[in-house]
């Protein structure tokens, strides 16, 4: 395993793989056991599903998406969506699946992750903040899917998500999702200085020297890839691939 932990981030919609730009628009990947037999045989470190639609919509988590998908992976597994109560993180873990995301309802009752990290253990509570910028070197974080607005600063949430317990943090850049046009570094910069526990840099993955663009410059502990690891080409024909270890050993040693 690579110092430096580099993950695909899939998107689920109604148990099938999607993939947004700029949160709108998913587009239609594939079968999300399909994609994490190819992961495997890839050998990636680590894998993160998000539900897209199960906060949005009031469902419960995917259970037996994600009892597949357990079933399946070689990798440790994280899941977020529609995380809301303890039994809901109980039944995940028994599923198989070592990590749960918590996004809109670490806003909505920022206690809960307290209760989470002392019920489960900090190592497997993640939090997962989505933020856009509103004016410059300025952020916002959103919640349920990037419809709402917040009006709370990622940075000083990201602190006290680290105070509740939270083991680690998985930041998006709304601005960025889907366009591979790399990660907001300004972002990525101003919640790591706050927070000793690692931050996974999401939205943005355009190529491989991106990861040591948020590693080195923005001090992510670990980076999450979407578009580039299920599109090929301008065209973005889909493909589910993931960078030589050699590429990658190179570019974050």
């Amino acid at each position: 395993m690579l110092m430096t932990r580099v993950m695909p981030c899939l998107l689920l919609r109604d148990g099938a793989l999607v993939k947004t730009v700029k949160f709108k628009d998913p587009g239609y990947i594939g079968d999300p056991i399909n994609a994490v037999r190819i992961y495997n045989e890839k050998e990636v470190d680590e894998l993160i599903f998000l539900d897209i639609t199960a906060t949005v919509e009031n469902k419960t988590p995917p259970f037996k998406v994600l009892s597949e998908i357990a079933s399946e992976c070689f990798m440790p597994v994280a899941y977020g969506g529609g995380v809301r109560d303890l039994a809901d993180i109980k039944t995940i873990f028994k599923l198989g699946i070592e990590k749960v995301a918590v996004n809109s309802y670490a806003v909505e009752n920022p206690t809960f992750i307290r209760e989470a990290a002392d019920t489960f253990g900090s190592q497997s509570i993640m939090v997962a903040i989505d933020a856009k910028q509103v004016s410059p070197g300025h952020y916002e974080i959103y919640t349920r899917g990037g419809r709402r607005a917040t009006g709370l600063d990622p940075i000083s949430f990201a602190a006290r998500m680290q105070e509740m317990g939270a083991g680690e943090l998985l930041l998006t850049s709304i601005d960025r999702d889907g366009t591979q046009t790399g990660y907001d570094i300004d972002l990525i910069k101003q919640v790591t200085s706050v927070v000793d526990i690692p931050v996974i840099a999401c939205g943005g993955a355009g190529k491989v020297s991106d990861f040591g663009q948020a590693v080195r410059a923005g001090g992510a502990s670990a980076c999450a890839a979407g578009s580039m690891v299920v599109y090929f080409g301008r065209n973005r024909a889909v493909l589910i691939n993931f960078p030589k270890r050699k590429q990658l050993e190179e570019e974050l040693g």
